[in-house]
């Protein structure tokens, strides 16, 4: 028998034998030096398997083999489609382009396999998203309900399940009603389990994954300097008994350092929370893009000082302020707040994103250089938060309570159950993001009108709310009415603005900015939204201006949009944030403009993600320090024009032109990293444009086709 099977048959034994020369008798002696390296390496990986062993909790993916169909349906044999979550059943509608779209009711089932091992166990089911109303039954026994779409939800079953098969079956439901934000919007309400959905298992006394569907840690930043940080850490408990139970909170740095720990045992007073304060001398801070940094709080629950529960959860070390007049602070530093809305939407797929979809739209936000993001109008995927804390952008969140825009219809009604409702997702949302150091600013609501019931006495509510439930962040809205509206319901104010777009000139921008920082000197003053739709398949070489309701939306007419726009901008420190609408087309069924039905065409990239409109290289060469050098108007193509302005968006300070082969001329950047040669005559047929530029020794080149015909 050869070393290597003779050490896996003996390796059972070695662990039982305790006297070395019953040990050393067992192994040939010229293979003791193999045998010191082979148990070395199992003690190193009993020590890895230690690490990364069952601390008590075990979460399981529930997201594969789903049967779907959609309800009352009464025959005996109902078509059952077999589907994998994240899933929507309108996620082909919005191609379609119909006004009505499925709001309706769907069934999906599944078996869970429950081992015999859990026996004693507390067992979960959690959601993080069902749009819009959810149903949870197990083995046909109600096990819970949740009313909103965009924030997660918790369901206990431990006592509803038994070892082996157990069905469950979830009712899910996107119908119109008037008791579930959000009521309205210029956006779709995808139906369907379009989230992740986890069965995580705990000991009978753990950390409670039941407050608002969060993780049932808090960690509240009390003090944060360059010197030292003090927070406090509230942990939400579920134990039965708290003899021999302690906490245990630790803070590592990202090289897995402890930088801070506190223990606390358990008392009578604490069993369903504890708060333990802490310290951390000489932290780095999460600075934005300039350096996202991050520690991890473990907290740890112990019963006699065996971990039987424990949950992680980010830190990012920051202050923050803004000023009416100077804008955004972070760290005591001014950063220029400027990004783009999100909708989380894709072509083919609706709301029912994968990890991959996510992290393209994270990859596009970064190329374009934005500092900041706002996520519309409902709160957003886990994944993408997290990816906002790694990547350094600033994030104001805000719940689906949105008014009809331009269309008809309310955001509000005064109900009980709406308001409820309203309150009940604005507590999800500060609560399942509350560690979040990217989210700074909590929204509660997006274009509400006041032509039904009033709801500024309401939304004063939900700001006291939102300030009792987190003080440490800023609370903002987003509004489409005149600048002396809603102004004294939050914090900070935002505006939906599109001069030129909607009515007016694209200069009105900049009056309009000053003449509202006169109006309101004391209160800081942001534009939540300024936009204008284009197609790249439209195209114009004049600048008319453009029907917003029509069918023709030259690309080039939206480019202008933003050059004008972002030259006022740029100029106004006062404005703290200004946010383009939007990074990409989505569906809206209630739109008939555009190329397609049911779209929203204001993106600076396609439904699809796979064109970038010439709008976005135009921010990506303001905002992105990344050499740029891009022809834009190039898919302008088939040209009547013999006479052109040529523009590129470049961050290189000057740009060589070249028109069949012949050089045109040097030119230098202006203020917007545009270069421009005006008056450029084109030839007859075929006419091939080149750039160059050179960036630190790096040669850039881009280059396309226009036809004169």
């Amino acid at each position: 028998m050869g070393i290597t099977k003779t050490i896996e048959f003996k390796i059972i034994k070695i662990i039982l034998i305790s006297d070395t020369n019953n040990l050393l008798r067992m192994i040939n002696r010229k293979y003791f030096l193999q045998f010191l390296l082979f148990v070395s390496i199992i003690i190193n990986f009993k020590q890895v398997l230690a690490n990364s062993a069952d601390n008590g909790r075990q979460s399981f993916s529930l997201n594969d083999n789903w049967k779907f169909y959609f309800a009352y349906n009464f025959e005996q044999n109902i078509d059952k489609q077999t589907v994998n979550l994240p899933h929507t059943w309108n996620a082909g509608e919005t191609l379609k382009g119909v006004a009505n779209y499925s709001r309706t009711t769907a069934i999906y089932e599944n078996t869970l396999l429950i081992k015999p091992e859990w026996n004693g166990k507390r067992l979960f089911i959690y959601f993080e998203g069902v749009n819009s109303v959810a149903t949870v039954f197990i083995n046909k026994k109600i096990a819970g309900e949740h009313f909103g779409g965009y924030t997660g939800f918790c369901v206990e079953i431990t006592n509803l399940v038994k070892p082996g098969e157990n069905s469950i079956s979830v009712q899910v439901s996107n119908a119109y009603r008037t008791d579930v934000i959000p009521l309205h919007g210029d956006f779709n309400i995808y139906g369907g389990i379009h989230r992740k959905v986890s069965l995580l298992v705990t000991n009978a006394n753990c950390i409670s994954p039941l407050d608002y569907g969060s993780s049932g840690v808090y960690i509240q930043q009390e003090q944060v300097s360059a010197q030292n940080a003090s927070i406090e850490v509230l942990s939400k408990l579920a134990v039965q008994s708290t003899q021999g139970l302690s906490l245990q909170t630790t803070v590592y740095d990202q090289q897995k350092r402890k930088v801070a720990s506190l223990k606390t045992a358990l008392s009578t007073a604490t069993t369903s929370s504890l708060k333990q304060q802490l310290t951390i001398d000489q932290p780095t801070l999460w600075n934005g893009k300039a350096n996202p940094y991050l520690y991890s709080v473990e907290v740890s629950l112990l019963h006699n000082n065996e971990i039987i529960d424990q949950v992680t959860q980010p830190l990012g070390l920051r202050y923050f302020k803004v000023d009416a007049d100077k804008g955004f602070f972070l760290n005591g530093q001014y950063l220029d707040l400027y990004g783009v809305g999100r909708h989380e939407d894709v072509a083919g797929k609706g709301s029912a994103l994968t990890d991959t979809d996510q992290a393209n739209d994270m990859d596009l936000i970064k190329t374009l250089g934005a500092t900041a993001v706002r996520l519309t109008h409902y709160p957003h995927n886990k994944q993408f938060y997290d990816l906002c804390d790694k990547n350094g952008l600033v994030v104001w969140s805000e719940i689906p309570f949105v008014g009809p825009g331009g269309y008809t219809g309310t955001g509000y009604i005064k109900s009980k159950t709406l308001e409820s409702n309203v309150k009940t997702m604005l507590l999800e949302m500060i609560r399942q993001n509350y560690n979040h150091p990217s989210v700074c600013f909590w929204g509660l609501f997006n274009e509400l009108k006041l032509d039904y019931d009033d709801p500024q006495p309401f939304i004063e509510e939900l700001n006291a709310l939102a300030k009792d439930e987190d003080p440490g962040r800023l609370t903002t809205l987003a509004s489409n009415l005149e600048k002396n509206t809603f102004t004294n319901l939050t914090d900070l104010m935002g505006w939906n603005q599109y001069f030129g777009w909607y009515g007016g000139l694209f200069s009105d921008v900049g009056n309009w900015a000053d003449a509202t920082h006169a109006a309101l000197p004391k209160k800081p003053i942001s534009i939540s939204e300024y936009g204008a739709g284009a197609s790249p398949f439209k195209h114009t070489e004049t600048q008319d201006k453009v029907a917003p309701k029509g069918k023709f939306h030259p690309e080039e007419y939206q480019t202008a949009f933003h050059e004008a726009h972002w030259a006022a901008l740029k100029k106004r420190p006062f404005i703290w944030g200004k946010f383009i609408w939007v990074l990409a087309d989505f569906g809206s069924s209630i739109r008939t403009e555009g190329d397609q039905d049911g779209m929203n065409d204001k993106g600076l990239v396609t439904y699809d993600r796979t064109i970038k409109k010439d709008a976005f290289y135009f921010y990506k060469a303001n905002w992105n320090p990344e050499p740029i050098l891009y022809l834009a108007e190039r898919r302008n193509t088939n040209r009547t024009k013999t006479i052109t302005t040529v523009k590129v968006f470049s961050n290189a300070a000057n740009a060589q032109l070249w028109i069949n082969d012949k050089l045109i001329g040097k030119k230098a950047k202006n203020d917007l990293n545009t270069i421009l040669w005006e008056k450029v005559k084109l030839a007859p047929g075929l006419n091939k444009i080149v750039v160059k530029a050179e960036i630190k020794g790096k040669a850039l080149v881009d280059s396309c086709e226009w036809t004169v015909n």
